[in-house]
């Protein structure tokens, strides 16, 4: 639920959660910020894109949010699995992993950066269509699917955006 996700107690990790899964699923302590979680762990992601878009060939970018995207998916499904709770406002590795897929094969511009960042942000918390739905699937895959998807989307609706008015 991006922004939305609900408080919990469990902000910690219990014994029964390893330490790497949970440091990973938490971006090593960047789900703790006290406003906007989310924000910050999808500001994350788009420090992530830059070495994509300045230096490195798009299948790089795509082979990375691929890894990245299984790595969220174990840390996060291992990080919930001993709370009993869907998804934690802490677990900001899902969006990371969401912006870092926004970003693939953007032009080489901070303005499209910045474009692809607002629009996933906005998919993310308003969760258009089918994306409420990913978020319904067990484990990890509902915590990172979701925000893929809206990663996804927000590259999509950039691209037709920039295809359709010259002025963007």
């Amino acid at each position: 639920m991006g922004e939305r996700k609900r408080a919990t107690r469990a902000a910690v990790p219990t014994a029964a959660i390893p330490p790497l899964p949970w440091a990973i699923a938490t971006v090593g302590g960047l789900g703790r910020v006290p406003l906007l979680p989310g924000t910050a762990g999808s500001l994350l992601g788009a420090a992530l894109c830059l070495p994509f878009l300045f230096l490195l060939p798009w299948p790089v970018h795509v082979a990375a949010a691929a890894v990245l995207a299984g790595v969220a998916i174990w840390a996060s499904g291992v990080a919930t699995g001993g709370l009993g709770e869907r998804d934690l406002p802490v677990i900001v590795i899902d969006e990371a992993a969401g912006m870092l897929a926004a970003g693939i094969a953007l032009p080489a511009t901070m303005y499209d950066l910045a474009a692809a960042f607002l629009l996933f942000r906005l998919f993310d918390v308003v969760k258009p269509g089918p994306l409420e739905r990913l978020e319904r699937l067990p484990g990890g895959w509902g915590i990172v699917l979701d925000d893929l998807a809206a990663g996804l989307l927000a590259r999509a609706t950039w691209w037709l955006l920039k295809q359709n008015f010259e002025f963007l």
